[in-house]
C-alpha cells in the first residue's frame, strides 16, 4: 500500500485493558483512512458499516471525488477539461494506463479498439434466444457473460497480454452488443460496425442505420454522445464498480466480472436514475404544477421524491450536471427542437429547487441524471436503452478498476464480515417432537 502513515488513532476497548493503535494512511488527496486490518486479531471486534459508506475497500489511483466541493478527477484531470477537450478514446486510454496518450499511443490504442468491434458470428444466435420484448440489460448481461465462451485465448488473468486483449475486446464489443440488442427489440437487421468511424459515431451508426438507405451522421450529436460517454466512464467505488472488483477478487474472468457489473448497474437506484427523471417530469406535466409537486416532495408523509437531485457522494452541484445541461441545449438546437416542454419543465424545476431553503439545506443539487435523459430522448433512444448506454460508457471504468485490482499485490478475495443477530445455538428435533 502506497499510502503513508503520518498519524494514528487509538481504540480503547471498554471493560478490558485492551487497546490498539491504528495507523492513519494518507492518500495523495482526500481524507485519511484508518488501517483496521489488525482490529479483529488484536481486539476481537469488527466494524459495522452498512453500505460501506465510511469504509475504503481498496487503494486506487484512477478516480477521485470530493463530494463537498463538487470535484471529479480522472487520474488527476478535472472532468470538465476532459469533457470539453478530450475524446472518449483518449479518456479510455487515460483510465486504463494512467496518462493521456501522445499522438502515436493514441493511434495505436484507437486501432486496437477498432480491431475488436466485430462479434463472433455465432453470437448472433444468442439474441434469437431472447424474447423481442426482453429488457436490453437482460440481453447485455447474457451476451457479455457469454463472451468468455468464445475468447479462450485471453482468460488468463495473470497474463498482462491477456488482460490487454480482454480490455480491448470489452471496450470495443459492448457498444456492438448494445446496438444489436436494440435492433433485435425493434425488429431491424443488425448493423455491423464501421471502423472508419469514431467510437461515438460508430455506436450511433449501429443504433440508427438501416440497409435500405444511407446513414447521415451529425457531428454535433456524435460529439454529444462522446461527451456523455466521457462523463459516465468512471465514478470511483460505486455499486457496480465494487461488484466488478468483488467478482474479480475471486479470479473470475473479465467477461464474467463485467457482466456482474452490468447486473448491478441495472438497479433503478444506480443506473436507472435518468429514466426515473423523465417519468417524474411526465408526472408533473406542466410548469404550473411545479409548486404543488415541490410541496409534496417536502411533505414527510408523502412518498413523492425529487429525482435527479442529490447524490450519495456529492453534497454540492455535480460537476457533470453543468456539462450535461450545456450539451442538452446543443443537442436540441441541432435537432431543431426550439420549444421542448421537458427541458422547459426541467429548467424551471431546477431554478425553483435551487432557491428553496429546504433543498439547499439538504444539499440536494442537480446530478448528471437530471439532464441526460432529456438528451437521450431527444436523440431517439427509448428509455429502456438508457441504462444500457450507461453500461457502454462505464465498461472502460470497470475494466480499468478490474485491471488495477488484479495488478495490486495486496489484492485478496473480498469477504465482508457481518453483525449476526439470528438465533443462538439450537439442536435438531425429530419432526414428531416439533410444536
Amino acid at each position: 500500500m502506497s499510502g503513508q502513515a503520518n498519524s494514528s488513532v487509538t481504540i480503547n476497548l471498554d471493560g478490558t485493558n485492551k487497546s490498539l493503535t491504528l495507523p492513519l494512511l494518507a492518500g495523495s488527496i482526500g481524507p485519511a483512512v484508518a488501517d483496521i486490518r489488525k482490529l479483529y486479531g488484536n481486539l476481537g471486534i469488527f466494524t459495522y458499516d452498512p453500505g460501506y459508506g465510511e469504509t475504503a475497500s481498496c487503494e486506487s489511483k484512477i478516480t477521485y471525488i470530493d463530494g463537498d466541493q463538487g470535484v471529479l478527477l480522472y487520474r488527476g484531470y478535472p472532468i470538465e477539461e476532459l469533457a470539453e477537450h478530450a475524446t472518449f478514446i483518449e479518456v479510455a486510454y487515460l483510465l486504463l494506463n494512467g496518462n493521456l496518450p501522445n499522438r502515436a499511443e493514441l493511434a495505436e490504442f484507437d486501432q486496437g479498439v477498432r480491431r475488436h468491434t466485430m462479434l463472433h458470428e455465432q453470437l448472433r444466435r444468442f439474441f434469437e434466444g431472447f424474447r423481442r420484448d426482453a429488457h436490453p440489460m437482460a440481453v447485455l448481461c447474457g451476451v457479455v457473460g457469454a463472451l468468455s465462451a468464445f475468447y479462450h485465448d485471453s482468460l488468463d488473468i495473470t497474463n498482462p497480454e491477456h488482460r490487454r486483449i480482454s480490455a480491448f475486446r470489452l471496450i470495443a464489443k459492448v457498444p456492438t452488443i448494445t446496438a444489436w440488442a436494440y435492433k433485435y427489440a425493434i425488429g431491424q437487421p443488425f448493423v455491423y460496425p464501421n471502423n472508419d468511424l469514431s467510437y461515438a459515431e460508430n455506436f450511433l451508426y449501429m443504433m440508427n442505420a438501416v440497409p435500405a438507405e444511407p446513414f447521415k451522421g451529425s457531428p454535433v450529436l456524435s460529439r454529444a454522445m462522446d461527451r456523455i460517454l466521457t462523463l459516465h466512464a468512471d465514478h470511483e467505488q460505486n455499486a457496480s464498480t465494487s461488484t466488478v472488483r468483488l467478482a474479480g477478487s475471486t479470479g473470475a474472468n473479465p467477461f464474467a466480472c463485467i457482466a456482474a457489473g452490468i447486473a448491478s448497474l441495472w438497479g433503478p437506484a444506480h443506473g436507472g436514475a435518468n429514466e426515473a427523471v423523465l417519468k417524474m417530469l411526465g408526472e408533473i406535466g406542466t410548469v404550473k404544477a411545479i409548486p404543488d409537486f415541490i410541496a409534496r416532495v417536502k411533505d414527510r408523509n408523502s412518498n413523492v421524491r425529487l429525482m435527479g437531485f442529490g447524490h450519495r457522494v456529492y453534497k454540492n452541484y455535480d460537476p457533470r450536471a453543468k456539462i450535461m445541461q450545456r450539451t442538452c441545449h446543443e443537442v436540441l438546437d441541432e435537432l431543431g427542437i426550439e420549444d421542448d416542454p421537458l427541458l422547459d419543465l426541467a429548467t424551471e424545476l431546477e431554478r425553483i429547487a435551487l432557491q428553496d431553503d429546504y433543498f439547499v439545506s439538504h444539499k440536494l443539487y442537480p446530478n448528471v441524471d437530471f439532464y441526460s435523459g432529456i438528451i437521450l430522448k431527444a436523440m431517439g433512444f427509448p428509455t429502456s436503452m438508457f441504462t444500457a448506454l450507461f453500461a457502454v460508457a462505464r465498461t472502460v471504468g470497470w475494466v480499468s478498476q478490474w485491471k488495477e485490482m488484479i495488478e495490486d499485490p495486496l489484492q485478496r478475495i473480498g469477504r465482508p464480515r457481518q453483525l449476526y443477530t439470528g438465533p443462538l445455538l439450537r439442536h435438531y428435533q425429530p419432526l414428531e417432537q416439533r410444536v
